[in-house]
């Protein structure tokens, strides 16, 4: 069951968050409508866990639990290349050699994308953007490193890929530098963790998430660019945290 599970997450991570419908394996989702959040385990079978599912993502990080957590192993280096409009969101891809290290295990940086409103809610608090860094280990388990945007100074890590974003779902651009993720970092590197799922169907389970407690910032008019050619909020509310831990 568990290699069973790795093969889905790696096939969905490669199709760009969870597009597998582009392979004729999912029939289109969306965020509103019939083919929004509430809708999605109606949708095929493959979903069914987004309804039955008790360790679902998004979640609103809150009852905190003390913990000694290891300091977050993130060694980035610049391999950001492409911006794709997936038509769900705005999704970089990633470069070979930048990794997360957690757990004795290593989680390689695959891609990083953004959703408007922020999925995860701290302490009840929602943000105006949220960016979500995707990594796979080579058994094809993820492990997700979120950080909130606050509306403020202009995000100059954006800039670049907001000159660049397709404008049309399905398109994709070459970035004219190679961007680093670290640039979306918060300078306290402190975080939340707990276990969860993807927050787009099929919604598989057994994802590690990490959200930094720090938030960075983000400018009124990149945030409308984003939303304008969005058209809708690409949140998925927030689910039950049921009997998880939210350590911190």
């Amino acid at each position: 069951m568990k290699a069973q599970i790795s093969i889905i997450f790696l096939s969905t991570l490669l199709a760009g968050c969870a597009t597998t419908e582009q392979k004729g394996h999912n029939p289109h989702w969306g965020y509103e409508g019939e083919e929004g959040p509430e809708f999605w385990g109606e949708l095929h079978t493959q979903n069914a866990i987004c309804s039955t599912g008790v360790n679902q993502s998004p979640v609103n990080l809150s009852g905190f639990i003390e913990s000694d957590l290891e300091p977050l192993g993130l060694s980035y280096k610049s391999g950001g290349n492409e911006v794709i409009n997936n038509g769900h969101t705005i999704q970089v891809n990633y470069q070979p050699g930048s990794y997360l290290a957690i757990n004795g295990g290593r989680y390689e940086l695959k891609q990083f994308h953004f959703h408007s409103p922020s999925e995860n809610h701290i302490s009840g608090q929602s943000y105006p953007m949220e960016v979500h860094l995707v990594h796979a280990s080579k058994e094809g388990n993820l492990a997700v490193v979120g950080v909130m945007f606050e509306e403020g100074q202009e995000n100059k890590a954006l800039s670049s890929i907001w000159a660049k974003m397709p404008i049309n779902a399905g398109e994709n651009n070459v970035l004219h530098s190679v961007i680093s993720a670290d640039d979306l970092l918060p300078a306290n590197q402190d975080y939340y963790r707990f276990n969860g799922s993807l927050t787009t169907p099929p919604c598989s389970e057994g994802v590690l998430w990490l959200v930094m407690k720090e938030s960075i910032t983000v400018s009124k008019a990149q945030i409308e660019k984003f939303n304008q050619v969005m058209k809708h909020p690409t949140n998925r509310p927030v689910q039950a945290i049921n009997a998880r831990p939210i350590l911190k």
